[in-house]
């Protein structure tokens, strides 16, 4: 990589982080201006975007650094879940679906593009999955011993929300 490249790439992530994302957001523009392949740089364009309540401005920089290769496994994970959420928000609950199933096809057991999905499922009008994906990720994720306790009835009324006995 460009050793300029990446020394302003870092002060840009640097500003977002210490909470001058106005000013790290500019910079990732004039990166992305310089770099418009970049997918790196066009995730954190987008972040920068959503931190400053910019969904849909952020979009196209999540669909960009989605179809452009070069993001390691963490930050395509957190593309998934930035661009499946800003969707939500957009009022685009079809899209917001489809991308976090996307997501959840590289991520299969992840629980936080889970409950985003369960959110989206809502949305939608699919309660019933929603309450569903909801459960699985309470019964597998919870540290509370009551919960812990419960796992197994929990998984079960999971899969049959309709069930009594």
């Amino acid at each position: 990589m460009n050793d300029d490249r990446d020394a302003a790439l870092a002060r840009a992530v640097r500003l977002r982080e210490q909470g001058e994302t106005e000013r790290a957001r500019g910079e990732l523009l004039a990166l992305t201006d310089r770099y418009p392949e970049d997918a790196e740089i066009a995730y954190q364009t987008a972040w920068a975007h959503d931190k400053l309540e910019l969904e849909a401005e952020a979009v196209p920089y999540y669909e960009r650094a989605l179809s452009t290769p070069g993001l390691t496994a963490q930050d395509r994970h957190g593309a998934f879940l930035g661009l499946g959420s800003t969707y939500r928000v957009l009022g685009r609950h079809e899209r917001s679906l489809e991308t976090l199933r996307r997501g959840l096809e590289e991520f299969p057991d992840d629980p936080a593009l889970r409950v985003f999905a369960a959110m989206a499922l809502y949305n939608a009008g699919e309660h019933h999955e929603s309450v569903t994906t909801l459960l699985k990720v309470v019964a597998a994720t919870s540290g509370d011993p009551g919960v812990h306790g419960h796992r197994r009835a929990i998984e079960h009324y999971a899969d049959d929300l309709d069930a009594f006995h």
